[in-house]
């Protein structure tokens, strides 16, 4: 059935990467197409456009069910702290809504199986905003991967040095904290936060279906802490999957200058390379063939047009819960792997600039380039603060923690 009247839009969370979904949201080529049917915020004096948001007639709620008290929404975009993904998805899914939920899918992989029970049982569809997983280049790429261009996949690598300062940590009451105020898991971490794209993503190129990401079999992890934090601000992963591929992920936030994302895949028949954010996706098949995929856009507008089209036409998702539960699984996996071990003091520094103020570790970012270089994790490179993860079996996997007197 196609839908004709403009698409009503509720937005929870108007602040941080909320704010992103708005300014799109408010742009004139979406006047006659979508109707803001109200905003949830606890605190929404901190958002930015809220006079505009008003000036268009949308109440502003402090709680999602306050707002479906009173309205209902054709689509409801999740842009609300990690611990609320799955809450909010479900509630939203109850009252009819369609479903745009921020990265990451959630903190565990049982609020993730509940999300797909209660979507199947609402018959509504539900996105995870890994925006490049909407794109165009990736989804081409993907293609040409699923056809078999490039032969079997042997390893992936990816890795994100991104600096983040101690305002960072302290911008709200569950950064860098593996449970929530309320004692529910948010598992935040680099893995699962800031740079989860790029996880996600490499599982996702290597799904047998268009919707789907590779299935992770085992993952091994080394977790660290340079900061003041509950959870860790570096890690490096190894997952493996079903077809035996290796997948490499090198992330922090304790370092001194930004790195990446620079992803490496190496096919039987061919290479695929990005060196940087923006940078274009470039492959090279082994008779010289020379292929642009071009860059992934890192906006919301692919995203939310996805989830539109569903709305008006039934669409299908590329990226959905499914598409999305690998990374949670893998993430899940690797907390249990390793015990989150300290850097030496003596290694820590911490960097000044105006209000900013930066923990970072003194050769840190070099290390994990050189671990990505030799396709190794840091404990096999033998570096003094490197203490090696547990291998954990991903097959089945289906809580978090395996333990429950975690």
């Amino acid at each position: 059935m196609t839908h004709t009247h403009p698409i009503t839009v509720a937005l929870s969370g108007l602040g941080g990467y909320g704010h992103e979904y708005l300014n799109e949201l408010l742009d004139p080529r979406y006047t006659s197409r979508v109707t803001l049917a109200g905003g949830i915020d606890p605190q929404p004096e901190h958002c930015a456009r809220l006079a505009e948001l008003r000036a268009r007639g949308a109440p502003i709620y402090p709680t999602l069910e306050d707002f479906y008290r009173e309205r209902s929404a054709d689509l409801l975009i999740v842009s609300a702290p990690i611990h609320e993904h799955a809450p909010q998805t479900c509630l939203g899914l109850r009252h009819g809504s369609h479903v745009l939920c921020e990265k990451p899918l959630a903190a565990t992989v049982q609020e993730a199986d509940a999300m797909i029970a209660t979507r199947d049982a609402a018959g509504r569809a539900v996105a995870i905003g890994y925006q490049w997983s909407f794109d165009p280049a990736i989804l081409s790429l993907k293609r040409d991967i699923m056809a078999g261009r490039f032969g079997r996949p042997a390893r992936l690598s990816a890795l994100a040095l991104w600096p983040r300062d101690h305002a960072y940590y302290t911008r709200n009451d569950w950064a860098g904290k593996q449970k929530a105020p309320n004692g529910v898991w948010v598992l935040d971490s680099p893995v699962n936060n800031a740079v989860a794209h790029y996880l996600h993503n490499m599982l996702f190129l290597l799904g047998a279906q268009i919707d789907r990401s590779a299935t992770p079999i085992s993952v091994q992890a080394e977790l660290y802490r340079a900061n003041a934090i509950e959870n860790y601000d570096t890690a490096a992963l190894r997952v493996i999957t079903a077809e035996s591929a290796e997948i490499l992920f090198y992330a922090s936030h304790a370092v001194s200058e930004r790195v990446g994302p620079i992803l490496r895949a190496e096919f039987e028949r061919g290479k695929i390379r990005m060196d940087d954010l923006g940078d274009r996706i470039t492959a090279q098949t082994a008779d010289g063939a020379l292929i642009d995929y071009g860059a992934p856009d890192n906006g919301v507008r692919a995203k939310l047009e996805a989830m539109l089209n569903v709305v008006e036409q039934g669409a299908s998702v590329p990226c959905g819960i499914e598409a999305a539960r690998a990374h949670t699984v893998c993430m899940n996996g690797a907390q249990e792997s390793a015990q989150i071990a300290q850097f030496p003091a003596a290694q820590l520094r911490e960097i000044s600039s105006g209000d900013s103020r930066l923990t970072c570790v003194a050769g840190l970012g070099a290390a994990l380039q050189a671990c990505a270089q030799a396709g190794k994790l840091p404990a096999e490179l033998g570096f003094d603060w490197a203490r090696p993860g547990r291998i954990i079996d991903l097959r089945g996997y289906s809580m978090f923690p395996t333990r429950r007197d975690k």
